[in-house]
């Protein structure tokens, strides 16, 4: 009978960023997180997608504004998929010119270009780009909102549900501060050709200058969005991106009581995270880990590595604590296919899993000859039989 044997080996090469733990090494010592004055809020970091601070993250709350930020990653989506272009000429509606709340003062009747539109959501707020916008992509805002929300599920907002293209007050229009910073992580991961606009501090339309509501952007010139929002039923809230050297943040905050102690929160939220975090890439795309043995193939041995690059987020001062190990499935038998799944590698900090991803076949091996497999089979029966 063949059963499966493990093998754990110890990654400690400097090549791969990981490092054994010394065993005088001091402990990492980090204060707790501020207080937050709102309702929930939650600080991440969009590479390894780690969570540094968190409360009431999950708790379903009007997005107001926030929501914005779907209907320009769906047009974003619109232009990097060839199906619109910047210089398309938008017509605006009665319906769209009628919307209240705050504008880009588009006047009915006439057209507007999707980049002078797409700043218009983005930097102005405007209620009357948004429906536009959704209008010209989908014929209908109620058509757009089902898109709006097809695009949710797909990027994990598992307690989000929109009602509308501008975060006007509805019911059932809800989503949450986690799932708005998964939201600014796609916008930012997905399109990076467009997220400088999410920096600009000022669009004029129609004669008409107004500044963007994030005064993160003239207070911390590491801050380079991404959007405000405010109703009477929401409160104040804020979801900004900042990047520090070769660290990035999201901090997402919803329910505090003013424009200034939104600006106020994320930022203490931001200043926490960077003082005492970093993120390390351990493992690149496609960069050999180790050499698996294989049985029957044409090859003895299959490269093993990583799909994407592998990040962690750890206390600064930590990294030489970082403990790596690969679980790897010891009978491994050809043919094997390029990317299948062959083990695991797990990177601990202090005994506590920090990352647990797949380790896949980098080459493909195909099956060796009748000789080959059965000559590879004699010796695995009795090393099988010795262990």
């Amino acid at each position: 009978m063949v059963f499966k044997m493990f093998t754990r080996i110890f990654l400690l090469a400097l090549s791969l960023t990981v490092f054994s733990a010394q065993a005088s090494a001091q402990s990492v010592l980090i204060p707790s997180a501020p207080k937050i004055a709102g309702s929930s809020w939650v600080l991440m970091d969009p590479l390894s997608g780690r969570v540094i601070m968190e409360h009431n993250s999950n708790e379903r709350l009007p997005p107001a504004s926030l929501t914005k930020m779907m209907t320009a990653y769906i047009v974003e989506r619109e232009l990097d998929e060839g199906r619109i272009s910047m210089q398309d000429a938008v017509p605006i509606s009665v319906n769209a010119w009628r919307t209240e709340g705050s504008r880009t003062f588009l006047r009915e009747g006439t057209t507007a270009t999707v980049h002078d539109l797409l700043k218009g959501v983005i930097i102005q707020s405007g209620n009357d780009a948004s429906v536009a916008l959704a209008e010209f992509i989908a014929g209908s805002e109620e058509a757009f909102v089902d898109i709006m929300n097809q695009q949710a599920q797909l990027l994990g907002m598992k307690n989000t549900n929109f009602r509308n293209a501008t975060g006007l007050p509805a019911q059932d229009h809800f989503s949450t501060a986690y799932d708005l910073a998964l939201l600014a992580r796609a916008i930012i991961q997905d399109y990076p050709e467009n997220y400088p606009i999410y920096a600009e501090k000022h669009f004029t339309y129609n004669n008409i200058r107004q500044p963007n509501r994030n005064a993160l952007l003239w207070r911390d010139d590491s801050v380079d969005g991404l959007k405000t929002g405010h109703t009477e039923e929401a409160g104040y809230c804020l979801v900004a991106s900042a990047k520090r050297n070769n660290t990035r943040l999201i901090a997402s905050v919803m329910g505090t009581s003013s424009s200034a102690a939104r600006a106020q929160e994320v930022q203490k939220m931001l200043n926490y995270g960077f003082r005492y975090y970093e993120t390390e890439r351990l493992f690149r795309a496609g960069q050999e880990l180790m050499a698996a043995d294989v049985w029957g193939g044409v090859a003895d041995h299959v490269s093993v590595g990583m799909a994407e690059d592998v990040y962690v987020t750890i206390p600064r001062g930590s990294r030489d604590k970082l403990q790596s190990t690969v679980d790897l499935d010891s009978v491994i038998k050809a043919p094997i296919k390029m990317g299948q799944e062959l083990g695991q590698v797990r990177v601990q900090l202090d005994g506590e899993t920090v990352v647990e991803q797949p380790v896949l076949a980098l080459t493909e091996i195909e099956q060796g000859g009748l000789f080959k497999r059965l000559w590879d089979s004699i010796k695995l029966f009795f090393i099988q039989l010795f262990n």
